[in-house]
């Protein structure tokens, strides 16, 4: 509920006032001991105007008051959260904004300041949202329900609101990625080993060389210094070998899923490590890509004359672990489901639509390149495995979707009844000024 809503709304809540001029903040309202600012209401507001589902003041002033309550409540119960887990989303929130510019640089031009600045300013409002979300999490719990249950919400949408399903379609894929050379890698750890050895010898601080050689843009600039690791932030590669050192100790040449490293760890703080480290990628060359290209238009010719089916192919030659076992079929990372509309799609790949329009189901499609979700290129054949037309919901082919539905109600139907129950024992002062009708039922501190 909060991560992709509300939780970005406050992580960007002190960088937008910043672009502001002459606003005065000012508390208007009072949950237990947390304000609620005037700061927070107005970038919950733009934050929903950026993504074109815009928020009216008194819905958005509920929200805020709503996620206080979670905290208060997060207080009484002793729900926390961990460093590793605030360093974990402050990570992922600010990959997100760097995305949104374009790259680090642009952020730290536009705001003035440099990254590492910006995450320790957010760190305090990603964790109070950190907290929030737990606390709803403990609340609603894991929903189940029947079937019969789900029949029986469906029995209670009217026929004309039931939603309109836009045209859908199934998808698998046979994925092969260039893969570097034999030569190339060998000069890649050969020019990781030069840098290692003059760091040993002291020649040379690893600091100094990151800057100047290392190619992780992350942290190449802060001489490869990255702090509060915490396990699961990182390749498991990587890790492994990160968290296995003591302080002080630089590791031996290793290969992650990005390319080739050493490490050096800086301190160690109970889960969380401080460390530096180098990167060198090895360079595909066109001839790699060619030859991964060559390799799939093989694979392609086979299947189209009979000789594998697509499905096996996947099996042997695909190179993508997350569809390799399961013919290839693609999840949707939006809904976790196997269905891609055509908004999504173009999310993907702005050519997917007009591909997959020319084809029957069955039909696979010419090798194509791509870009994978880790930024790297690729070539993949595509199947069209099914395509489910304009239609309204109904339980036959949208089950998944009207349980998500009917389980979304239960959760409003608890979240209303505990908001009820804890706003009676809880202190709240709220400013008359934004006094408004809201969805739920709030008992307000006189």
């Amino acid at each position: 509920m909060f991560r992709y809503g509300i939780l970005i709304t406050l992580l960007l809540s002190g960088l937008l006032m910043q672009g502001q001029s002459q606003v005065i903040d000012k508390v208007i309202g009072v949950v237990a001991k947390y304000p609620v600012l005037l700061s927070d209401l107005q970038n919950v507001m733009l934050e929903r105007e950026g993504q074109n589902v815009p928020i009216n003041r008194c819905k958005a002033y509920e929200l805020l008051v709503f996620q206080k309550l979670l905290v208060a409540q997060a207080d009484r119960d002793s729900v926390t959260v961990t460093d590793t887990e605030v360093e974990t989303e402050l990570s992922r929130r600010m990959a997100y904004f760097i995305s949104q510019f374009g790259t680090e640089q642009k952020l730290e031009e536009f705001y003035g300041k440099r990254t590492n600045v910006i995450k320790d300013e957010l760190r305090s409002d990603v964790q109070e949202q950190l907290l929030a979300e737990k606390m709803n999490g403990k609340i609603t719990g894991e929903i189940k329900l029947t079937p019969a249950e789900v029949r029986h919400f469906y029995g209670t949408i009217p026929v004309d609101s039931l939603p309109l399903i836009e045209s859908e379609v199934e998808l698998q894929q046979l994925v092969k990625k260039p893969t570097y050379s034999a030569e190339a890698k060998k000069n890649a750890k050969e020019t990781l080993e030069s840098y290692r050895q003059r760091v040993i010898k002291g020649e040379v601080s690893m600091s100094t060389l990151a800057r100047l050689y290392s190619e992780d843009p992350g942290s190449a600039k802060d001489g490869g210094f990255y702090a509060n690791i915490g396990k699961g932030q990182f390749d498991p590669v990587f890790e492994s070998v990160a968290f296995r050192l003591k302080p002080g100790e630089i590791s031996h040449i290793f290969e992650s899923a990005y390319g080739y490293h050493f490490v050096e760890l800086v301190q160690r703080r109970g889960e969380l490590i401080d460390l530096r480290h180098i990167l060198i990628i090895p360079k595909i060359t066109n001839d790699d890509f060619l030859r991964s290209k060559k390799q799939l238009d093989s694979i392609y010719t086979e299947i189209r004359e009979g000789h594998i089916s697509f499905e096996d192919a996947v099996k042997r030659f695909s190179d993508d672990a997350d569809t390799k076992l399961n013919g290839g079929l693609m999840i949707n990372p939006q809904t976790a489901s196997t269905r891609f509309d055509n908004e999504i799609l173009s999310q993907i790949d702005k050519n997917l639509i007009a591909t997959l329009n020319s084809m029957e189901i069955g039909e696979i499609s010419k090798p194509m390149q791509y870009t994978g979700v880790d930024g790297k290129p690729g070539f993949r054949i595509l199947k069209l495995k099914n395509r489910i037309d304009p239609h309204k919901a109904n339980l036959k082919e949208d089950y998944q979707r009207i349980m998500g539905m009917a389980t979304n109600e239960k959760k409003k139907t608890i979240t209303k009844d505990w908001i009820k129950k804890k706003s009676r024992i809880t202190y709240i002062k709220l400013d008359s000024e934004f006094a408004c009708p809201f969805d739920n039922e709030w008992t307000i501190s006189n």
